[in-house]
């Protein structure tokens, strides 16, 4: 591997005669698989030696993170890595990151478990119980993991057992400045439905007091109180703009923006897309959709083809794996679904949008919004987002039909 790097044979030898070598290339080898270019392994084998040297380290040590700071710390001195000038901030991070990554692959690093409270490994019960009984997806066991993580966290603060927990205290929970503060009615609501689901588990393994998951009634609310919140036609249109330059990243966020605005897809269904789901014989595009379980196909737009085919041929690396999208820099992995928010909301702030619904659920609502307008059924608009029910699309029938027409006006070649 050194001799891969290195040109001169002299500089080579230096790095494998050097403690660890075997797990140094063994971590060298890992990042050019996940796509690390040459210049970032050269980088690399030079921050590796000096972690080698520093810590003097030894096969099957246990390193804690202050041990590495210490180490960093004496690197970034004049002199600490043959150089006269003190290392920068960035320069220092930098070696503590590749030591802890490193030392972390081998499973060197010592990382001591932060107990959130009192009751964290009732939490990973919970969520054994959440996936292997109740057989939930992935995020809904998340969101209710965060939901009993937050209320333990709380009656931990008050001092009072969870055996001993009581309705009173329940409701103390949910009248708290804590939760009143940070979270809205449909948030309050979620919380008490995710709650009542814990309480379940909790009284069927004798952590709880009988009858609380029944006495836990969620406040009174309806999806369709609040008008959701799409991008103006313009906005949307700008958005879109930003795209049309030639770099890798713009070619990749249009071809997911295309999706978005086409489709109105949601974050997980784009991530989940693969290579197979374009059939571009038939010109029909494959979508899993798992908060239903069901599988949509759609009509291949050739405008929203063309942007895939063009970030497929000149930006998406290969050799990864069947997913479409990826990370930009290593390690390169297949996308995830929050990213996409943030690609939006980094691209929004340059066309001066900062503020309101900023992540793909805005593009989902505008897609909804546009095809009412055009004087689509909502039975058909919720067919095409992959609704299950017509109450869920229903709350696009409140918007006010006239502020609709900008959105009608939409023109995107074809994908309208």
């Amino acid at each position: 591997m050194f001799e891969e790097l290195f040109l001169m044979r002299r500089t080579a030898d230096k790095h494998q005669s050097a403690p660890l070598a075997e797990e140094r290339i063994r971590y060298l080898r890992h990042l050019k698989r996940t796509g690390a270019s040459q210049g970032t392994l050269l980088v690399r084998v030079n921050d590796l030696l000096n972690v080698v040297r520093l810590l003097d380290l030894v096969p099957g040590d246990k390193v804690s993170i202050d041990r590495i700071e210490e180490a960093a710390a004496i690197w970034s001195l004049p002199g600490g890595r043959r150089c006269k000038r003190t290392a920068s901030p960035e320069a220092r991070q930098r070696f503590i990151h590749c030591a802890t990554q490193w030392l972390a692959f081998l499973g060197w690093l010592h990382e001591p478990r932060q107990a959130r409270h009192l009751y964290d490994n009732v939490v990973v019960d919970y969520r054994a119980w959440l996936r292997s009984i109740r057989g939930l997806a992935g995020s809904t066991i998340e969101r209710h993991r965060r939901s009993a993580d937050h209320f333990l966290s709380w009656l931990t603060k008050t001092g009072v057992p969870l055996v001993e927990a009581s309705m009173t205290d329940i409701d103390g929970y949910f009248a708290s400045e804590e939760v009143r503060a940070t979270c809205s009615r449909m948030t309050i609501h979620s919380n008490a439905q995710s709650l009542r689901v814990f309480f379940r588990f909790g009284e069927d393994h004798d952590l709880c007091a009988r009858g609380l998951a029944a006495g836990i009634l969620p406040s009174r609310f309806t999806p369709d109180e609040t008008v959701p919140k799409g991008l103006k036609r313009q906005d949307v249109i700008r958005l879109l703009a930003t795209t049309e330059g030639n770099g890798r990243a713009d070619k990749r966020d249009r071809a997911i923006l295309m999706l978005l605005i086409a489709y109105g897809l949601r974050a997980g269904e784009v991530v989940r897309l693969q290579l197979d789901d374009f059939d571009w014989e038939n010109e029909l595009l494959r979508v899993h959709r798992p908060k239903t379980g069901r599988t949509q196909f759609y009509p291949l737009s050739r405008s929203v083809g063309q942007a895939v085919i063009r970030y497929i041929r000149d930006v998406r690396p290969s050799g990864f794996g069947r997913s479409v999208f990826f990370t930009m820099v290593a390690p390169i992995r297949p996308i995830h679904p929050g990213t996409l928010g943030s690609i939006i909301e980094h691209r929004l702030k340059r066309i001066g949008i900062s503020s309101g619904h900023r992540g793909t659920h805005a593009l989902r609502h505008a897609a909804a919004q546009h095809l009412l307008d055009q004087g689509i059924a909502m039975k058909g608009v919720g067919d095409f987002l992959g609704h299950r029910n017509a109450t869920t699309t229903a709350i696009y029938a409140k918007v006010n039909l006239s502020a609709l027409r900008e959105v009608g006006d939409f023109n995107l070649g074809e994908l309208a």
